[in-house]
Order: C-alpha cells, then sequence, then structure tokens
C-alpha cells in the first residue's frame, strides 16, 4: 500500500488578515488584534506580519506592543467574520476532498489520497488551493504536504507566507530531524524544558532516544512523541460529514478586578455555570464531569476536576461541584480569572418521571432553568438574575453568552491516538 497524501491549510495571520480586508485604511500598516483594556483583556490576540517585524508577539500586553511600535493600529475582534471565513475556506477545501478537518478556525488538514489521480500531486494541490484562498478569499495560507497529519503540519509551519512545504515519506529524516524538537506537535514550553534537560534539543535526538526513558520523563506523552518524531503517525483525517464532535463546552473570563472573596468566587462561577449548563441543554447533553481553571494575579493558573455524583445539564449542581474544587484547591493570590467546563458529555437519555423526593426537586430544578432560558433568549441574558449578582454589578455585568466556547474534539482524540492522554497548551 502506498503513503497516504495528507496538507495541513494554515491561513497566515488569520484574525489580522480578515480584519484588514473590512479596513482598507490600515492595509501596509503594522496592525494587531487586541482585547479589551477594559475588561482587563488587553493583550494581543493576533497581528500581521509587519507588526511582527517590530518584535510584537501573541499574548504581548499592549502597553508593550506600543512600545515596540508606536504606529501600531490596535483593532478588536469581530469573532462572527473569523467564523465565516473559515467556513468560505472549508468550502473550498471540499471541492478537492471529503475528509477535512479543522484545527482550529484558520487551520485544516486534508487528506486528498483518493484525488491525486484528478487533480495533480500533493504539491500540485496544495499551491491551487493557496492561489484560489489568496483569490476567492483574499487571505494568504501556508500549506504542508506529506504522508501524515503530524509532518504536514510541520510543514506548514516551515514556511510562512504563502509557500509549499513538502515532507516526503522518502526524505523525512533529512528535513524534519535537525530541527528544534519544540518544533513539533505539542511539544510546548514545559515539554520542551524536560527534554532539554536530558539533551534532546531536537526532532532527530527525541526519535533515536529510548522510548522507555521518555515514557519515564514524559509518561504516555513520551511514547506518542517518539512515534511522532519517526513519522509513526496514521490518525486519520475525519470526514466533513462527520461534523465537529463536541468534548467539552466551557466558558471562562478574565474578571473586570482580581477576586478577593468568596462571594467574588461564588457571584463568578455561577454566571459562568449559568452559561454552560444553559448550551448543554441546548445541545440536549449532560455532563458527568466538572473542571474549572483558575488563574491568579501572578498569571499562575492550575486546572481541577471531579466528578458528579448524577449526570446533569443543571446550573446549580454544577455550580456546587466548581465552588468545592475552588474551595478544596485556593490559590493563595487574589484570582484574575475564572473558568468552568462540562467534560464527559453524553446524548441525555429520554427521562422517566420519578416519584423519589429528591429526583422529583432535580427535575423540577431543571424544569425552572430551562424556562430561564426561554426568557433570556426572549428578553436577553440579564432579564433574570440571581440576588448575589445584585451585590456587585460590576462583576455581575459579564456576557456568558459572548465568552461561551465549545471545544472540539482534539488531535489526541483521533482514534489512532487513544491510547495516548494528556495534552500540553502550545
Amino acid at each position: 500500500m502506498g503513503h497516504r497524501t495528507i496538507l495541513h491549510a494554515d491561513m497566515n495571520n488569520f484574525y489580522a488578515s480578515v480584519e484588514c480586508l473590512y479596513r482598507p485604511d490600515i492595509r501596509g500598516k503594522p496592525v494587531a488584534v487586541a482585547g479589551d483594556v477594559e475588561q482587563r483583556h488587553g493583550i494581543v490576540l493576533a497581528k500581521n506580519d509587519l507588526a511582527k517585524r517590530f518584535g510584537i508577539q501573541t499574548g504581548n500586553p499592549l502597553w508593550l506592543a506600543r512600545k515596540l511600535c508606536k504606529d501600531i493600529v490596535f483593532i478588536p475582534p469581530h469573532y462572527d467574520r473569523y467564523q465565516k471565513f473559515s467556513r468560505l475556506a472549508q468550502e473550498i477545501y471540499a471541492t478537492y476532498t471529503d475528509q477535512v478537518e479543522p484545527f482550529g478556525l484558520d487551520e485544516c488538514w486534508l487528506d486528498v489520497s483518493g484525488s491525486v489521480g484528478l487533480f495533480g500531486d500533493g504539491k500540485n494541490i496544495a499551491d491551487e488551493l493557496r492561489s484560489r484562498i489568496r483569490r476567492e478569499l483574499g487571505i494568504a495560507a501556508s500549506i504542508g504536504v506529506s504522508f501524515n497529519k503530524v509532518f504536514a503540519k510541520l510543514g506548514s509551519d516551515m514556511r510562512k507566507p504563502d509557500a509549499t512545504t513538502v515532507i516526503p515519506y522518502e526524505d523525512f529524516r533529512t528535513q524534519v530531524w535537525p530541527l528544534p524538537v519544540s518544533e513539533l506537535l505539542y511539544v510546548g514550553k514545559s515539554t520542551n524544558n524536560k527534554l532539554r534537560r536530558y539533551g534532546i534539543d531536537t526532532i532527530g535526538t527525541l526519535a533515536q532516544s529510548d522510548p522507555m526513558l521518555l515514557r519515564g520523563i514524559l509518561g504516555k506523552m513520551g511514547g506518542m512523541l517518539w512515534s511522532f518524531a519517526n513519522g509513526m503517525d496514521t490518525s486519520p483525517v475525519s470526514h466533513r460529514e462527520a461534523g465537529t464532535l463536541i468534548k467539552s463546552i466551557g466558558n471562562s473570563t478574565t474578571t473586570p478586578r482580581d477576586l478577593i472573596t468568596d462571594e467574588d468566587i461564588r457571584m463568578t462561577l455561577y454566571i459562568l455555570s449559568d452559561s454552560v449548563a444553559a448550551r448543554l441543554r441546548e445541545c440536549d447533553f449532560v455532563c458527568h464531569t466538572v473542571q474549572i481553571s483558575v488563574r491568579d494575579n501572578t498569571l499562575v493558573s492550575y486546572q481541577r476536576q471531579g466528578k458528579l455524583s448524577v449526570p446533569s445539564c443543571i446550573a446549580q449542581e454544577i455550580f456546587d461541584k466548581a465552588f468545592a474544587l475552588y474551595r478544596d484547591n485556593r490559590p493563595d493570590r487574589p484570582v484574575r480569572s475564572l473558568g468552568v467546563r462540562a467534560c464527559g458529555l453524553s446524548v441525555r437519555e429520554v427521562q422517566q418521571l420519578s416519584l423519589l423526593p429528591e429526583e422529583m426537586r432535580r427535575q423540577k430544578r431543571e424544569q425552572l432553568e430551562r424556562t430561564t432560558d426561554a426568557l433570556r433568549r426572549r428578553f436577553g441574558a440579564q432579564c433574570l438574575r440571581r440576588g448575589v449578582m445584585l451585590s456587585d454589578l460590576q462583576l455581575s455585568a459579564v456576557n456568558p453568552k459572548e465568552d461561551h466556547v465549545i471545544h472540539p474534539v482534539g488531535f489526541l482524540q483521533g482514534a489512532a491516538m487513544s491510547e495516548y492522554s494528556g495534552r500540553e497548551n502550545v
């Protein structure tokens, strides 16, 4: 059997590129898409190539970006625009294959193994895709071509902007092994530091290391990265018709001021839990596990999770678990941002009426929250609020609907990688 032909398409400087399409007056200027300073979201979310030349990086505070480039133009994000262009790009990809798997709004894998007889080899398809994206959407894209998903993504990262990079099976060691190990998918800062302490600083060194040593250093992740480095990724590209599987539903926010008291925490967790529970009900899901993320005012963060006694889509039950997790893992410093995520989702089964008092109370509580959902859809998120929200109008002004995030199944949840667990934010 021959090797697959996998593409990874990455639209360059996606947020900033889309904004420049809507604002001709800022084209040719250093541009950064930035958060709201008043809400303490004042960091660079994305930037164009001109801004990069001044050393501006994603995550820089706005004051630093301004110091590095006094002429930089800050633009607020418009996520509806980015979603629109993401859909348009996927429609272009779908004219070449039905195996299109998103990896964020601006990136997609494509398996064109069955299309090379119609459109030419992988490089020809990639060049044609780049030309169409530039012509039809006005955005540049970099595309990697290889025999698996990991190396295809590596290829798209190697040359930017607007380039095609081919990593064939016969030559992957020559092209890939000299690269820094940090270039490999899922090698973030923490993993990179651990590997470097053992003298593993290139992908080739990683590939030639003892897999047992890597497992000792990184656990199951070590074995997975060893397979990646040796070109053994066989994970499939999902079919477009399969849609995006929802793995978890979460909501997080950076608060207008530091959270100091338990009452501050309770108020914010109630807002987030309400948002998460409403989306669970909207999708007809229940969750088995609740996870919280906490970041203090020195930007140190952690996550904790716990199982619910009964799968639920009730805000009060999600809040109770989230607050218990916080209380048992309270940080030493004031909290800057909080997140609540419902994990272990399953489609709700037909609910039977119960005569048990506790179950009857749960069913009444859920029905009350569904009525609340209907009122908020009609009159807005702030039309009905918990009494605790009235004690601090600044904190309670968070709009949970706008901040809502749905987390799709990530790369590590692919069928071929199901034995591996854990991932690092990169």
